[in-house]
């Protein structure tokens, strides 16, 4: 990303503003959607609108701007689950019972078998060691970057990350060796 983008976007340039949604976006939603938010879209859109809002006064590159948005997202994402935690418990989606969804009954066995898939194994770790591998792996955080948007100092994010790392490796080995 060009500093260009930056400026154009502190601007408001729509041009600007559309390619940082096309950058972030599919990482935003994948984090959100990886730390179990209900409606990850709809989060999404939330954690835009509030960077957008908030550029006029963001200083930083490129770098810092990715830092940015993940950090805006992780802090709706932490108001989502306390909002949802005042509310009590909400009724699933039944993709079943939505007549408008058309595809095939295989693909949607293989992506829902996928999800819940990977939601296990990120169900065994901590809060904080699935936040860290999430920013880490789908938003290509870097050390320094994990630990700004989370919070943490750097040694305890690589700390986070081993555990993590070591946890999932050793659920995949047991799961193999049966």
């Amino acid at each position: 990303m060009d500093s260009g983008l930056v400026d154009a976007a502190r601007r408001g340039e729509a041009w600007a503003l559309t390619e940082i949604w096309q950058r972030f976006a599919p990482a935003v939603t994948g984090y959100l959607r990886g730390r179990g938010a209900t409606e990850p879209e709809d989060l999404t859109s939330d954690v835009f609108l509030a960077v957008f809002q908030r550029l006029r006064a963001f200083r930083g590159d490129e770098a810092d701007l990715r830092a940015f948005v993940f950090t805006v997202a992780h802090h709706r994402l932490v108001d989502d689950l306390r909002r949802r935690k005042r509310r009590g418990p909400t009724v699933e989606y039944d993709a079943d019972a939505d007549g408008r969804l058309t595809g095939s009954a295989e693909d949607e066995a293989l992506d829902a078998l996928r999800t819940q898939q990977v939601h296990a194994l990120l169900d065994e770790l901590s809060a904080d060691q699935r936040d860290v591998v999430l920013l880490r792996v789908l938003g290509d955080f870097s050390l320094e970057q994990t630990a700004t948007a989370l919070g943490k100092r750097v040694g305890a994010v690589k700390a986070l990350q081993h555990r993590a790392l070591a946890s999932l490796r050793r659920i995949l080995d047991q799961a193999v060796s049966l």
